[in-house]
């Protein structure tokens, strides 16, 4: 397992990415709550799954109480991650038909990440979203979603994963301390800056020598 780092000190950007890999990984877990076993497998997205994504996405922001923040759907979803110049990556978590959820999904799960660089430590892969459905969490899936992202930045030369976390979200900050990440904020007492589109746009159109 390689180290994570929390990082809330920098805009990302997203970079362009010029291959895709497939890769198939496939788990079975017990329920620590049941005697059930719970199948399932982690795959590449295709363009075929941005439908469940733009789903669990707008559920991963409910679940953080921030879906008036959310922008975007299914069609920018396929756009910007299946076009010629991608902005992301995706891993989909799937489980058999005899175990979809109680609304009949099969895709459970998924994980969004891109590559970025640091100045500092050179290549790095980016995690921006994890998320697994409520009633099949506990049974591993989201740790093997963070493992594969992890794998995956490995294989292009990666030394570490980055991402946020909300400070009241007290199960992720301990699942995720649990898998050897630190908390920049808390050690070196950084924080994560964004430029939205109206500061970005006033940004860009702004004398250079405006120093007010």
């Amino acid at each position: 397992m390689m180290l994570c780092v929390i990082m809330t000190y920098f805009s990302v950007g997203r970079g362009r990415i010029t291959a895709r890999i497939y890769l198939l990984q496939y788990g079975v877990h017990a329920d620590p709550d049941s005697r059930i076993r719970m199948n399932f497998r982690l795959r590449d997205s295709t363009v075929d799954d941005c439908k469940d994504i733009a789903r669990m996405l707008m559920e991963l922001a409910e679940y953080e109480k921030v879906t008036d923040l959310v922008k975007i759907g299914q069609k920018d979803l396929e756009q910007d991650g299946f076009s010629n110049t991608p902005f992301f990556r995706g891993v989909i978590a799937e489980v058999p038909e005899d175990q979809k959820s109680k609304d009949g999904h099969v895709k459970v799960g998924y994980a969004l990440y891109f590559f970025s660089y640091s100045s500092w430590k050179g290549r790095c892969v980016y995690l921006e979203d994890l998320y697994v459905m409520p009633e099949f969490r506990g049974k591993g899936i989201g740790k093997a979603l963070m493992s594969k992202v992890a794998q995956l930045g490995l294989e292009v030369g990666c030394t570490q994963m980055n991402f946020i976390v909300l400070n009241w979200n007290k199960s992720s900050l301990e699942f995720y301390t649990r898998q050897g990440c630190i908390d920049i904020t808390e050690k070196l007492g950084y924080h994560w800056m964004s430029c939205g589109e109206n500061a970005l746009k006033k940004l860009a159109n702004s004398d250079p020598v405006d120093e007010s």
